[in-house]
């Protein structure tokens, strides 16, 4: 679950605007106010004694997520994490120039394969979904210019975003921002 974000905003360095998902885990974790409390539903007693889910609220973004599917704090805390670098990739913009060469993690992954085939347990994984995003935004939601911009077809591109629902909902978020018909 998440809270809709505040606004992104710009982040100095210009193209190098996304300084959260370069953080470590504890680094993102201290930015964070963590509340823990008793998850309702099944599990048995343990989890009707213990604070095992966990709700992050990030200060600079005003996103917030939750996990409490485990019985463990830590197992939550983790996933909590991954969910809140998802929601950040997803929902933060920065202000790029497309003309700048394409960012190391994104550059390595079209190297080991042309296709844009990443796995999401990629540590890499949305600092790319974020970039290709900020890249889709640069072009007014065109994902012909986006793929070109990028190397690869456009039938390869359109695959890459289809392998994750919420990417695809964002691209068609971003393409409704410029007027273009959802991607099907």
């Amino acid at each position: 679950m998440t809270k809709k974000p505040k606004p992104a905003q710009p982040h100095a360095g210009g193209g190098a605007g996304r300084p959260w998902l370069d953080l470590s885990d504890a680094e993102l974790l201290a930015q964070c106010a963590v509340d823990t409390y008793r998850a309702s539903g099944p599990g048995g007693q343990k989890r009707n004694k213990t604070s095992s889910a966990v709700r992050l609220r990030h200060g600079p973004t005003g996103l917030i997520v939750i996990a409490e599917e485990s019985r463990s704090q830590h197992e939550n805390r983790t996933r909590a994490l991954r969910r809140l670098r998802e929601a950040m990739a997803l929902t933060q913009r920065t202000t790029i120039d497309p003309a700048r060469a394409l960012p190391a993690c994104l550059a390595d992954a079209l190297a080991r394969n042309a296709g844009l085939r990443v796995n999401p347990r990629h540590p890499d994984y949305f600092k790319i979904v974020q970039y290709v995003l900020d890249l889709l935004h640069a072009h007014e939601g065109s994902v012909a210019d986006t793929a070109a911009v990028l190397g690869i077809a456009t039938a390869q591109f359109v695959r890459f975003l289809g392998r994750d629902r919420q990417l695809w909902a964002r691209t068609n978020h971003i393409r409704a921002e410029f007027r273009l018909p959802p991607l099907t």
